[in-house]
């Protein structure tokens, strides 16, 4: 496989125009591009509102019922929790201090995923290579079950993937605490990405990954008096409310209709400049709800989010007008739902589309 590359053309003085402009806004505001008083309050909310939740469950001070409910409410937490702060803080945009970066993104590992594993399939590999087949698996969703690109082979079960594709996502982070993450540590490479790890790097995968089973697992089974069976239903009811919520709205941002899946030609080129192929590939939805920013950590507003990852996403609302402004200058898509539901219905019907295709 030949080495991507990406081609200028004149709509590349598109991101020039664009940065500067962001600069200069944060310049002329003397504003942190890091986290602010509110974005401090936000972190506070969600990680309270997480292990508040966690203990109250491991407490052993409520009935079955109640730890289910509780349960499946952690689960939606530690999805927030991974919005709105760790992945800010992977990124290295929640502060300007890497050692703050590095102890909110420690908590990624509290989530069942790999914190370390995560910075590869998406810092290096997704936000580059941002839907392209071969490169970016992200958007390998299920393969085999669920095609959502033209590049991806056709299967007979895929006629029905509009119905099963969204209970499939519920199983997203028991994927990672299982498996995905034990699976792309030991791939040669992401994508076209050759991977290195060292011993050191081993080792923490496997720390991190036993920590959170003995937190989840073996603690809750040591002192929560429940059978194992009733153990199983609410970890599984914690899994699936976490993976349901993080899966919608991933898919969200480069799976609905407009965004393109553009291949490589045979010389390794896109004919696009990275920050337009940006424009083309991710989508905005809900951008101007307020109950969608705090929950979502800005990954309603993945196009500015592409654009500047660097940038904590408490500013993306006030830097996004500047990014679709300087769009329409440029004749660059900028892409959005003005609703969550106007997405959703979106990524339906991309999936019912290639459903067709499989009939």
């Amino acid at each position: 496989m030949n080495k991507l590359r990406f081609k200028n053309n004149p709509k590349s003085q598109f991101f020039a125009t664009v940065r500067q402009r962001v600069d200069a806004h944060f310049d002329e505001g003397n504003t942190t591009r890091n986290a602010n008083l509110q974005m401090w309050v936000k972190t506070a909310f969600f990680l309270t509102g997480f292990f508040l939740l966690y203990s109250l469950i491991i407490s052993n001070q409520f009935g079955v019922w109640a730890m289910l409910c509780m349960a499946m409410l952690l689960g939606m937490f530690s999805a927030f929790v991974g919005f709105n702060v760790c992945h800010d803080a992977i990124h290295g945009s929640f502060s300007s201090n890497k050692f703050v970066n590095s102890v909110l993104s420690s908590i990624f590992n509290l989530l069942g995923a790999s914190a370390y594993v995560w910075n590869i399939t998406h810092n290096a590999v997704h936000h580059t290579f941002t839907n392209i087949p071969g490169h970016d698996e992200d958007i390998e969703i299920a393969p085999y079950l669920i095609r959502i690109s033209p590049d991806e082979p056709v299967h007979k079960i895929q006629r029905y993937q509009h119905w099963y594709a969204f209970p499939l996502y519920s199983l997203a982070s028991i994927s990672w605490a299982f498996r995905k993450d034990y699976k792309k540590f030991y791939q040669a490479k992401v994508g076209n990405t050759v991977l290195k790890h060292s011993l050191t790097d081993t080792i923490k995968l496997y720390l991190s990954k036993a920590a959170y089973y003995f937190l989840f697992i073996v603690l809750p089974l040591l002192v929560l008096n429940v059978t194992w069976w009733q153990f199983i239903i609410g970890f599984l009811a914690m899994h699936f409310a976490q993976g349901f919520t993080m899966g919608l709205v991933f898919q969200l941002a480069h799976v609905v209709e407009g965004t393109d899946f553009p291949a490589p030609g045979e010389d390794g080129n896109i004919e696009e400049a990275w920050a337009v192929h940006q424009m083309r590939t991710t989508a905005n939805f809900a951008s101007d709800c307020r109950f969608a920013a705090f929950f979502l950590g800005g990954l309603n507003r993945q196009v500015e989010h592409h654009l500047f990852p660097k940038v904590c996403h408490i500013h993306y609302a006030k830097i996004g007008r500047i990014v679709k402004q300087t769009a329409l200058e440029f004749n660059v898509p900028y892409i959005e739902s003005p609703t969550f539901a106007a997405a959703l219905k979106s990524h339906y019907r991309i999936l019912k589309k290639f459903a067709l295709q499989a009939g």
